[in-house]
């Protein structure tokens, strides 16, 4: 996990994946319906939570286009930040907006339930609005990942979507992806995975998106 300039390394197959937008051509919509949507706020919350550190060795899987990548190169300049996605479109986006803020990352093509990075070599690691992209049968493999590759007492930073729980007065999912593929059992998914405490620490409900949680797991 280097931190020599920006750089999109391929480091794995070209298994299927369920893109940001759900088709391939829609990409070029992703950053402006990031803006509609206000996830930038999301992630200043999630990196005022994640706290990052200089030195800190810092993985965003599912790292898209690089909002949440950027952000977090920004809030902290002496972490060294990696992120990792198997969308080599996104990745290529990631890198030309990293070229453009003259900020310093490392970009990997691969998959959550497949990290290629060693054991215990990641300080903190993020997660935004992914995990509700992986397979339901191929979610507990990925963060038994995740909390193989942190370091002990390293953190994961989580924020996605859930189904409706009745709180929200009727309003939420109104994005049938997000219905189809929420990720309802986040914790129970996170304690089995070997996390020694898993707390929620925060929920809302997006008129859009419907009703979005966030956590934090240590190791």
């Amino acid at each position: 996990m280097g931190s020599t300039g920006a750089r999109t390394a391929v480091t794995g197959g070209g298994r299927g994946f369920l893109p940001g937008m759900r088709h391939a051509w829609l990409l070029p919509l992703y950053d402006p319906l990031n803006r509609l949507l206000g996830v930038s706020a999301v992630h200043r919350r999630l990196l005022d939570q994640a706290g990052l550190r200089p030195g800190q060795r810092v993985l965003e899987i599912g790292c898209g286009t690089g909002n949440l990548l950027l952000a977090a190169k920004r809030a902290q300049p002496e972490a060294v930040v990696v992120g990792l996605d198997p969308d080599l479109a996104a990745l290529a986006r990631a890198d030309r907006k990293a070229r453009r803020r003259g900020l310093t990352v490392q970009l990997d093509r691969g998959h959550a339930d497949d990290l290629p990075y060693a054991d215990g070599s990641v300080d903190v690691v993020l997660s935004s609005f992914m995990l509700h992209h992986v397979p339901a049968g191929e979610r507990e493999q990925a963060v038994r990942e995740v909390r193989r590759v942190l370091r002990p007492g390293g953190a994961l930073h989580l924020v996605d979507v859930g189904r409706d729980d009745g709180t929200d007065g009727g309003r939420g999912h109104r994005h049938r992806l997000a219905h189809e593929h929420a990720a309802d059992d986040v914790p129970d998914l996170l304690r089995r995975a070997g996390f020694a405490e898993v707390a929620q620490t925060g929920s809302a409900v997006h008129r859009w998106v419907g009703r979005y949680t966030s956590y934090r797991a240590t190791a």
